[in-house]
């Protein structure tokens, strides 16, 4: 298995559904996340193993100083192996290019292993309303 990370990289709307829906145990929706990312975010990471999807972050920002991961997705059969840490770490290096100063990220209990030990994230005090 070798694994490619490309900042800002091509993918297919259908590639990035079918990870989402498997990532987060919905059905494939038809979101345009070629649109959504254009306008709304610094950039993307595809990781790839040859012409396969197998991962994908977005990275949504201010326009300013703060970054935010949204949406790690890695394809079931490849998750534990490094894919996710590695969409990661290429998203906080292309953030620090960008001069942003904060990466950001929240998620459920379980992640917090993945996103404290993996990927370096510390823990901080924040606030969520749920809308």
């Amino acid at each position: 298995m070798t694994i490619t990370y490309e900042w800002r990289g091509d993918f297919d709307n259908a590639a990035v559904n079918a990870l989402h829906a498997e990532g987060f145990g919905h059905r494939v929706l038809d979101i345009d996340w070629l649109g959504q990312v254009g306008r709304h975010s610094l950039g993307w990471v595809c990781a790839r193993d040859g012409d396969a999807l197998v991962g994908f972050v977005n990275v949504a920002w201010d326009g300013g100083v703060h970054a935010f991961i949204l949406d790690t997705l890695v394809a079931a059969g490849r998750r534990r192996s490094g894919i996710g840490a590695g969409l990661v770490a290429e998203a906080a290096r292309r953030a620090r290019a960008a001069r942003c100063e904060w990466l950001h990220v929240d998620f459920d209990d379980e992640l917090r292993p993945f996103y404290f030990e993996a990927c370096g994230f510390r823990p901080t005090p924040a606030g969520l309303i749920a809308l």
